[in-house]
C-alpha cells in the first residue's frame, strides 16, 4: 500500500503550476516498480516555489519484516553526501581560509610531489611528475586525477584495491586513509580530465584540517543541524533503527536480494571514518530541505549558511566543457554529452545534448544505492528519489522519474 504523505504535502499543484493528473503518473510508476519486483521500495518528493506538491511512498522497507516504506524512512545516500561536503568547503572559504585554486598541499603537504601513472603493470607501474598542483577546485570537481578503487578500469584503481583504500568500511582514520591515496599516482594530470573520485572525502579531511575540528562534527554543527535536517548523520541511533531501509541488489535471476541489511548493518553504530564522499543516511523531507537552502540561495528559514553568490558559483560549470569532452561520455545510467560540473554538482548545460528533458542550469547528483536528486532554479523547482538498489546503473529511474516529473510542469 501506498504512503499517501499527506502530512508533507502543503499545496494543490497547480497552485505551482503542476498538473496533478501528470502527478499521479509518478505513483503508478512507483507501484509498478515494486509490484513487478524490481524495487523493494522508495519515496518521492516534488517542491516547486518553496511548497511540496507531491509525495508517495510504495513498497517495504524491509522485504523481510514487511515494514513498509514511509515519509520518515532512513536510506544511505552515499554520494548525495557529496554536496553537503562541498557546503562545508564553500562556508571555510567564504571565511577566507584559502582560495579555490589554492594547492590542497597547502593544507595537506602529502599531495605535495604527486606523480601520474603513464604504463606499466601491477608488478611495477610507470609514472612522470605531475605538471601542476592538485587545488581545491580540482577536488570539488572531480578533475584532481584521483580514482575510486571500484571503478575496475585502471592500473589506478587497482592499487586503490590493493592498498584497501575504503572511506566506509576502514578502522584507520580519516588522515591514514588519505594519506594512502595522496602515496599512489593519479590517474591523468591535475585538471585533464573528469574522473569520479574519492575527491570529497579528501575535502572532507581538507575540512577538519582547515578548521581544526572533527569533520563530522563539523558537518553536523555547521551545515546539518542548522538547515534543521534533523535524521541525517553518518549512523543511525537504537531509536531510529525501525525506519532504516534494506538495501538490495540483483542476483543472477534479477531477484532482489539482501545487500545490507537493516537491522544487522555498519550504519548502527559511528563510523571510524566520516566519509564526506558518502557516508550519510537521510530522508526524503531531510534532503528536500537541503534542496531549498540551495533554491534559496545559501539560506533556510532564516539561516544563512552561504552568501547567494557563492552559491551561484557552486551551480556554475567549472569545466572548459562538457562531461564527455574530459572523458566520461557516461557515468552509471546516464549519459553526459551536453552534462557539466559544478562545485559539488553535475549541470546541465543542454538538454538536447543531453537527450532527457531539464533545463540549462539544473544541479544534480545520486547514490550508489540508485538515490538521486535534483534541482531546477530557473523552474524553482527540487526533486528527491530515494530507494535502496546498488547499484545505481541497474535500473534507468532517475531518467524516468526526470521525465515524468517535468512532463507534470504545466505553467
Amino acid at each position: 500500500m501506498p504512503d499517501a504523505g499527506s502530512a508533507m504535502v502543503d499545496t494543490d499543484p497547480a497552485a505551482v503550476g503542476l498538473c496533478a493528473e501528470r502527478l499521479e503518473r509518478i505513483d503508478g510508476w512507483m507501484s509498478r516498480l515494486v509490484d513487478e519486483g524490481r524495487l523493494a521500495g522508495l519515496s518521492v518528493m516534488v517542491a516547486r516555489r518553496g511548497r511540496t506538491a507531491f509525495f508517495r511512498a510504495h513498497g517495504s522497507v524491509d522485504m523481510a519484516r514487511g515494514t513498509p516504506f514511509r515519509a520518515d524512512t532512513l536510506t544511505r545516500i552515499y554520494s548525495m553526501t557529496k554536496p553537503l561536503t562541498s557546503v562545508a568547503v564553500m562556508m571555510l572559504y567564504e571565511e577566507g581560509r584559502f582560495q579555490l585554486d589554492d594547492p590542497v598541499a597547502r593544507f595537506l603537504p602529502e599531495f605535495s610531489e604527486m606523480r601520474v601513472l603513464t604504463g606499466g603493470n601491477r608488478a611495477k607501474f610507470e609514472s612522470e611528475p605531475a605538471r601542476r598542483p592538485i587545488t581545491i577546485r580540482d577536488l570539488l570537481t572531480h578533475t584532481s586525477g584521483l580514482t575510486y578503487g571500484f571503478m575496475e578500469a585502471t592500473l589506478v584503481d587497482e592499487l586503490y584495491r590493493r592498498e584497501g583504500i575504503d572511506f566506509h568500511r576502514s578502522d584507520a582514520s580519516l588522515a591514514e586513509v588519505v594519506g594512502k591515496v595522496a602515496r599512489l599516482p593519479l590517474l591523468a594530470q591535475p585538471g585533464a580530465q573528469w574522473n569520479y573520485s574519492v575527491a570529497t572525502d579528501v575535502l572532507g579531511h581538507l575540512v577538519a584540517v582547515v578548521s581544526g575540528r572533527d569533520f563530522a562534527e563539523f558537518l553536523r554543527e555547521r551545515v546539518i543541524a542548522p538547515l534543521g535536517m534533523a535524521d541525517t548523520d553518518f549512523f543511525v541511533p537504537p531509536e531510529k533503527m525501525p525506519r532504516l531501509a534494506a538495501n538490495y541488489r540483483y542476483d543472477r535471476e534479477r531477484r532482489l536480494t539482501l545487500y545490507d541489511d537493516s537491522v544487522e548493518t555498519a550504519y548502527a553504530k559511528p563510523p571510524a571514518i566520516a566519509s564526506g564522499g558518502g557516508g550519510l543516511v537521510s530522508t526524503a523531507s531531510d534532503y528536500m530541505r537541503f534542496c531549498r537552502f540551495v533554491l534559496n540561495r545559501g539560506e533556510l528559514d532564516g539561516v544563512r549558511l552561504l552568501g547567494r553568490k557563492s552559491v551561484d558559483l557552486m551551480l556554475m560549470n567549472h569545466l572548459p566543457g562538457d562531461l564527455a569532452a574530459m572523458g566520461t561520455p557516461r557515468f552509471a545510467e546516464s549519459s553526459y554529452t551536453g552534462v557539466g560540473f559544478g562545485l559539488g554538482f553535475s549541470v546541465m548545460l543542454d538538454p538536447a545534448r543531453a537527450q532527457i528533458l531539464g533545463t540549462p542550469g539544473e544541479v544534480a547528483w545520486g547514490g550508489v544505492a540508485s538515490t538521486a536528486f535534483w534541482i531546477d532554479p530557473a523552474e524553482d523547482m527540487a526533486v528527491v528519489l530515494l530507494t535502496q538498489l546498488v547499484p545505481s546503473s541497474a535500473l534507468p529511474i532517475r531518467r524516468e522519474l526526470r521525465v515524468l516529473t517535468y512532463a507534470a510542469v504545466v505553467d
